[in-house]
C-alpha cells in the first residue's frame, strides 16, 4: 500500500536527503495565476465578488457575507453540550500552554545615562481563517483566536467558507466556537477571495484590512496568503497535512498504523511517513495496514493519501541517520516511538511539534494538548514555526539617551559615519554640543 524508501548503506548529503524525501504533487505556484484574478475581483468589486466566488466554488449564495450578531449568539447556544465542554477544556489548556509565548519587556542599560528597552508589541488586528472544505474546524478557531488573545490583539476578523447545508452561513459549530472565544466578526466567504478581502479591506462590508493572516487552508488558500504577503504578514503557506514517525524495534505497530491512519484521513494529498531502523516493524506495519484503512470512515481518501508519492516506509540504518532524514524532510508532525527517546529529541532540529512517546498521538496535539496545530508543512519547518502568540508580536527597541551618553559616544559617531561617506550622521549629533567647549 506504501511505498518503500530503502535508504541501508548509504551515506546520503543533505542536498541528497533533500531530493528523496517524499512530497505530494501539489505545487503552490501552480494556482498563482487563477487567485491573482480573484483577489483583483474582491479588491474591485468588494462583496459583489466574494458573492458570486461563494456561488462559484461553495455553490451556495450567502445571504450575509459578514455573519450577524444574533446567528453567532444562536450558534453558541445551540453547542452539544459535550462539544462545548471539551471546547471550554481545549481553550483553556490551548491558553495555558500559549502564555509561555510571550517574552517579558526588558530593559538594558548601556551605559550611564544609556538604555534600551525591548518590548514585544501586538499587531493592532488579524484576520483569522479557517477551513470548511472536507471537515469541520472549531479546533482551529481555538488555535488562531487564543494565539492572538494571548498576544494581545484588539481586533479579529474570522472568515470561513459558507455551507449550503446551513444555508449559506459559516458552520454552526464553527460560529458557536467562535463566539464562545468573543469573537463578533465573522465573514461567510472562503478561499482566495477571502484571504483577499482580509488583506485589503472591503468598504461596502465595513470589513477594515488586517496586519496579520493565520490559518490552515487548501492550495488556493496558500497561494494566496504568497499573493499578499508583504502587504500583510502571514503565518506560513499552510499546504496538506503531514505526519512522520520515527521508530525502532521496541514501537507498537498496530499504534504506528493507528497515527498514520489518522493524518491520512484529513486529505488525499495528506503524508504519511514511517522512518525506522527494525525492517520487521515496517513489515508489521504494511501487514496491518490494509485492514485497518479498509475499516475506517473516510477508507477511500486514506487509501488514496497512502499510496501517494508523498507516503512512505523509509529504512534507515540507525536512529541517526533517522534524524537526519527527519531533519531534511521538516515534517510537519513528528511523532517519536523508541525505547530511550532522550538522547534522540535533541537531534530532531526541524519539525512544527514534536510528540515524544506513545501516549502523545497527534491527535492530542490537534485538540486538546495545549500546543498549537497549526503548523508549518512541506518542509517548512526547517525555517518557520507553528503558530504562537509570537505570531502576532513585533519586537520593538526602545532607544533613550541622555545628553551625558551621548556626549560620551559623539566622536564614535562622527568616525563611523565619515568611514561611510554619510557626514550628516556625524553632523546631527555634533549639532546637539554646537557652542560648548569640547
Amino acid at each position: 500500500m506504501m511505498q518503500t524508501l530503502d535508504l541501508r548503506g548509504r551515506a546520503l548529503s543533505t542536498a541528497e536527503l533533500l531530493a528523496l524525501v517524499p512530497r505530494s504533487a501539489s505545487d503552490v505556484g501552480s494556482a498563482v495565476d487563477a487567485v491573482d484574478a480573484l483577489i483583483a475581483d474582491v479588491r474591485e468589486r468588494g462583496s459583489a465578488a466574494l458573492l458570486d466566488q461563494a456561488e462559484r466554488f461553495d455553490r451556495v449564495r450567502p445571504p450575509h457575507v459578514r455573519v450577524p450578531l444574533g446567528a453567532l449568539r444562536e450558534a453558541e447556544a445551540a453547542l452539544d453540550p459535550a462539544v462545548r465542554a471539551a471546547l471550554v477544556e481545549a481553550i483553556d489548556r490551548v491558553r495555558r500552554g500559549t502564555a509561555a509565548q510571550v517574552p517579558p519587556t526588558v530593559e538594558t542599560a548601556i551605559a550611564p545615562g544609556a538604555r534600551i528597552v525591548q518590548r514585544w508589541q501586538p499587531v493592532d488586528r488579524v484576520g483569522l481563517y479557517v477551513p470548511g472544505g472536507k471537515a469541520v474546524y472549531p479546533s482551529s478557531v481555538v488555535m488562531n483566536v487564543v494565539a492572538a488573545q494571548v498576544a494581545g490583539v484588539a481586533s479579529i476578523a474570522l472568515a470561513s467558507p459558507p455551507q449550503a447545508a446551513f444555508g449559506g452561513s459559516v458552520h454552526p459549530t464553527i460560529l458557536g466556537a467562535a463566539a464562545l472565544l468573543g469573537v463578533d466578526e465573522v465573514y461567510a466567504m472562503g478561499g482566495a477571495g477571502a484571504i483577499g478581502a482580509l488583506a485589503y479591506g472591503v468598504a461596502d462590508l465595513g470589513l477594515e484590512p488586517v496586519q496579520v493572516i493565520t490559518g490552515p487552508g487548501n492550495l488556493f488558500v496558500a497561494t494566496a496568503k504568497r499573493a499578499v504577503k508583504g502587504v500583510v504578514g502571514i503565518d506560513s503557506e499552510a499546504g496538506p497535512t503531514e505526519i512522520l514517525i520515527i521508530a525502532d524495534a521496541s514501537a507498537d505497530p498496530d499504534l504506528i498504523v493507528a497515527d498514520l491512519v489518522s493524518q491520512a484521513e484529513h486529505d488525499e494529498l495528506a503524508g504519511a511517513v514511517l522512518v525506522t531502523d527494525a525492517p520487521e516493524l515496517a513489515a508489521a506495519v504494511a501487514e496491518r495496514l490494509p485492514a485497518a484503512v479498509a475499516g475506517t470512515h473516510h477508507r477511500e481518501r486514506v487509501e488514496t493519501a497512502l499510496r501517494g508519492p508523498q507516503s512512505a516506509l523509509v529504512l534507515v540504518d540507525d536512529l541517526e541517520q533517522g534524524a537526519r532524514f527527519s531533519n531534511a524532510y521538516a515534517p510537519e508532525h513528528l511523532e517519536v516511538h523508541v525505547s530511550e527517546p532522550d538522547p534522540l529529541v535533541p537531534r530532531l532540529t526541524s519539525a512544527g511539534a514534536i510528540f515524544v512517546g506513545d501516549s502523545t498521538p497527534v491527535s492530542l496535539g490537534d485538540y486538546i494538548a495545549g500546543s498549537n496545530h497549526v503548523l508549518p508543512t512541506g518542509g517548512q519547518a526547517r525555517f518557520a514555526a507553528g503558530l504562537g502568540a509570537y505570531s502576532f508580536l513585533r519586537p520593538q527597541q526602545i532607544i533613550e539617551y541622555d545628553r551625558a551618553a551621548l556626549r560620551q559616544v559623539a566622536e564614535q559617531v562622527g568616525v563611523l559615519s565619515d568611514a561611510e561617506a554619510l557626514p550628516a550622521h556625524g553632523d546631527a549629533v555634533r549639532a546637539r554640543f554646537r557652542g560648548e567647549q569640547r
